[in-house]
């Protein structure tokens, strides 16, 4: 497991120093048919490869890492359609996590969905990525840089405040240059556009929305703050993710139903009510309170705290 804390980072504040070089991810890749028949299953072996070739093999950033510092990252794709030659329809999910400081739990940072994984794909033609280009070489190409640009961008978050932003910016490039190139593919992906509240494309404004700031500062307050401190100083590592989830709690009051707010919760749902699990009753009253208008979807798992 990957340790992101050394010497030198602890006497500078903490900050995110990484030594060395090597790729920033460590994926992996799964991918499966649900009632899809294809007719040749060598290329999804192909798609397979590819995919976590430009994955792991891409430099995303000029920022160097260890290899036991890449971020571990799990993208599942299931196909639903293939309408055509080369032209795949699938549901993309993606788990990435980091590790807990001084701990061996990896603990989920993002787990979202995208069910608009549009495609066009051939075994003979390599995936060609390049993070200075900055132009459109094809969909599943910006697909996969615009997610990699968005599990790095978190996991900064969780490391320091704000530290996703350069990330951001860099998969808002991807949006703005994919947007609208699909309609000549064949591959009719309006996740780049503003068309569905619900998609990538708001996913990102939501991150980069200055009104919605709270969302990214949560980051580093739950993680940084919260989980990183649990085993030495648990109480005040309640306290720092009791603010991070006020923080999310009031952001999701001026905007309502963001998508980054279910995929917040989605992934840490569950591990909320482990940490709070020993609290007092007190603790437990107010957090069930608040997630009752934040995380109404798993209302019932939080009240499992109040013995409900």
């Amino acid at each position: 497991m990957r340790n992101p804390f050394t010497i030198l980072a602890l006497l500078v504040g903490l900050l995110v120093v990484r030594p060395g070089r090597a790729q920033e991810l460590n994926a992996t890749v799964d991918i499966s048919r649900q009632n899809v028949a294809v007719t040749d299953e060598s290329i999804l072996g192909a798609m397979k490869n590819e995919i976590t070739r430009i994955l792991n093999e891409t430099n995303w950033t000029k920022q160097p890492y260890r290899p036991n510092e890449r971020i571990n990252l799990r993208m599942f794709i299931g196909l639903t359609n293939i309408p055509q030659a080369g032209t795949y329809v699938a549901t993309m999910r993606l788990i990435a996590t980091r590790p807990v400081y001084g701990t061996s739990y990896e603990t989920n940072v993002l787990s979202l969905t995208d069910g608009n994984f549009i495609f066009n794909f051939a075994p003979t033609t390599p995936l060609i990525f390049s993070p200075s280009n900055n132009t459109f070489t094809s969909n599943l190409a910006s697909l996969i840089g615009f997610y990699a640009y968005l599990v790095i961008g978190t996991d900064q978050d969780s490391f320091s405040r704000l530290g996703g932003s350069p990330y951001y910016d860099q998969a808002r490039l991807i949006v703005q240059y994919s947007n609208g190139q699909t309609t000549t593919t064949n591959e009719s992906d309006n996740g780049w556009s503003d068309s569905s509240p619900r998609n990538r494309y708001w996913l990102l404004n939501n991150l980069q929305d200055p009104q919605l700031e709270a969302f990214r500062t949560a980051l580093y307050a739950y993680y940084r703050q919260g989980l990183d401190v649990f085993i030495e100083k648990p109480a005040d590592a309640r306290t720092s993710i009791m603010s991070a989830l006020s923080g999310i709690q009031k952001a999701n009051a001026l905007r309502p139903g963001t998508l980054f707010v279910r995929a917040f919760f989605n992934a840490k749902a569950d591990e909320i009510v482990n940490i709070f699990r020993t609290s007092t009753p007190e603790q437990k009253q107010q957090l069930v309170t608040m997630l009752s208008d934040a995380d109404p979807d798993d209302l019932a798992k939080y009240q499992t705290l109040l013995g409900r």
